[in-house]
């Protein structure tokens, strides 16, 4: 069993993004700046801000962070992002989700300017993403892709099943790996809370990405000898014997899946590390496409 340790390749990658941007700085060129709109005060989403900020301190970006109170209009957000859109020091920013309740989500990703939505989330982005052609992948799958190239794990001809079908990991991950691309021209199911006979497809798979949500869900019965398993979930489950009260666990029953795995990633330390990683990665291209 090899572990696709996330941990250590998004620290490559920002390892290299960094090389990258002190090139840019010698050319007399400003560095990429990257901003970040937060609404209220979600923790776990502030912590995830803060990680972001940090790591664009780590790789030479510029950033800023702009918190909202919880109480901010749709409108008042609405313009904030406008603002955004117009700022041409910014190369790409995003609006950490989820929003409270009275904003609509949807209407906040239309208003962000395409090209420099480096969360992959508007839907000419998403076009482009189907189309196979130039343009952001939302972090996550990004990371997944990313993660599978490094490791060398085969995708083409491969039998892949996606567990869950979110816009943001599921969907966007079943097209990108049945493309014909480099990690790729694989046979992709996609399965949602509506499959029948779940255990019967997941035995069959080759690779397995779960991203449904439920602690450890995916278990060592349900999957082959010799599987790879992308485990996207985190959740925090209450623990005493824990100094901080908590455990993180993912939507795969670690302990015996790996047994049975040929590639596994760890929660935490696997995907959640290169969902920051391919962020930066983004903004980056983002500056170089403002060049």
């Amino acid at each position: 069993m090899i572990l696709l340790d996330g941990k250590k390749t998004s620290s490559d990658i920002k390892d290299e993004i960094a090389v990258e941007v002190a090139k840019l700085k010698e050319q007399g060129k400003k560095a990429p700046h990257l901003a970040a709109v937060i609404v209220g005060n979600d923790g776990a989403s502030l912590t995830y801000v803060n990680a972001k900020v940090k790591a664009c301190e780590r790789v030479g970006f510029e950033s800023t962070l702009i918190r909202l109170s919880e109480d901010t209009s749709e409108k008042a957000l609405l313009s904030q992002i406008d603002e955004l859109n117009n700022n041409d020091d910014i190369d790409g920013f995003i609006v950490q989700l989820p929003l409270p309740k009275h904003i609509d989500e949807q209407k906040v990703i239309m208003a962000v300017d395409p090209d420099k939505d480096v969360d992959g989330f508007h839907p000419t982005n998403v076009g482009k993403m189907a189309l196979n052609l130039p343009t952001f992948i939302s972090a996550t799958p990004f990371g997944i892709l990313e993660l599978l190239d490094r490791y060398n794990v085969e995708t083409s001809g491969k039998h892949v099943v996606v567990i869950g079908r979110s816009h943001i990991v599921g969907s966007p991950m079943s097209i990108l790996l049945s493309q014909k691309r480099k990690v790729g021209n694989a046979t992709v199911t996609i399965t949602h809370s509506r499959t029948q006979n779940l255990k019967k497809i997941t035995l069959q798979a080759d690779i397995v990405v779960a991203a449904l949500g439920i602690p450890e869900f995916l278990t060592a019965d349900m999957v082959k000898d010799g599987v790879t398993v992308i485990d996207v979930g985190i959740t925090r489950i209450e623990d005493a014997s824990k100094k901080r009260g908590f455990r993180l666990v993912g939507d795969v029953a670690f302990d015996e899946v790996s047994q049975k795995s040929s590639y596994i990633t760890p929660v935490p330390g696997g995907v959640g590390p290169m969902t920051i990683a391919m962020l930066l990665k983004n903004t980056l291209l983002a500056r170089k496409r403002r060049d």
